[in-house]
């Protein structure tokens, strides 16, 4: 794959990951890289995520080059790659490139598309995961992401969801906000994105959300929400727990409703598919 043929200011550095100049405007704390790359592995709501991700990519865009922005330490990266999905992550900040690089994702950018000065209508299929809730301006943003689309090109997006789930975790994390799947669909429509889905996922989390997070927050008693152990414990649940069975069933009931084209009317993410 020749990347500098759409990316005229990108040059390939001697630990295989490609760099350019880069004022990213991205609000991501750089210990948040570093704290996933510990969880992802293991985490049911990494792995879930995964899956939806990509048994959608493989319906509607397999054989298009993937272009994951964003993409931190390249968990969503290696899946599609291990898929057989053509894929490139691209993330600004340096921790989460070369964790991907070393996790095995082959075409790493360590840019944004604006510093790498890609070329107009060149991408195929775009994937920003968790990543539009750190953009201010994120009609600014995504209107950016349809320049540099093919016509006919797939934007894939998951995002939080609902502001009344907002809690000091968004804040830490370097959220602007949350939104709804109306919210997210009518931000794509006026960026020049038809919806081709658009569903909650994670439906059974708005309410030990509400209750263990945003709550707690509103009432200054959850302050410390951004260490490592705590999200370990959160992200990590046992094999043989109950808990843990009953979520694996309602994955997997999301994720045929999913490749179905139903809704899910309720989650704790929002899942939306666009095309240029």
């Amino acid at each position: 794959m020749n990347l500098e043929k759409v990316a005229h200011n990108i040059k390939k550095a001697d630990n295989g990951i490609y760099y350019s100049n880069s004022n990213s405007s991205v609000f991501y704390p750089e210990d948040c890289n570093k704290y996933c790359l510990q969880i992802e592995q293991d985490s049911f709501w990494f792995n879930h995520r995964n899956n939806v991700i990509a048994e959608s990519v493989q319906k509607h865009s397999a054989d298009k080059v993937f272009f994951d922005i964003g993409g931190g330490n390249g968990f969503v990266s290696k899946r599609l790659q291990d898929d057989g999905i053509k894929t490139v992550l691209i993330e600004p900040g340096k921790v989460g490139a070369i964790n991907a690089y070393e996790r095995g994702v082959k075409n790493v950018l360590c840019t944004t598309l604006e510093e790498a000065k890609f070329v107009p209508n060149s991408i195929d299929s775009v994937g920003l995961f968790d990543v539009v809730e750190h953009i201010e301006d994120d009609y600014s943003f995504l209107s950016n992401i349809n320049k540099y689309m093919k016509h006919d090109g797939y934007v894939y997006i998951t995002v939080p969801a609902f502001n009344i789930l907002w809690s000091n975790e968004d804040a830490d994390a370097g959220h602007f906000k949350r939104y709804s799947t109306t919210e997210l669909n009518n931000l794509l429509e006026k960026c020049g994105f038809s919806i081709i889905q658009s569903t909650y996922i994670f439906s059974i989390l708005p309410l030990p959300i509400f209750l263990l997070r945003s709550l707690p927050s509103k009432l200054g008693l959850n302050k410390n929400s951004h260490t490592l152990e705590k999200h370990q414990n959160v992200h990590k649940l046992r094999d043989e727990s109950i808990i843990n069975k009953l979520m694996q069933k309602v994955w997997k009931w999301e994720l045929a409703r999913i490749n179905t084209n139903k809704k899910i009317p309720i989650g704790g993410s929002c899942f939306v598919i666009g095309k240029k």
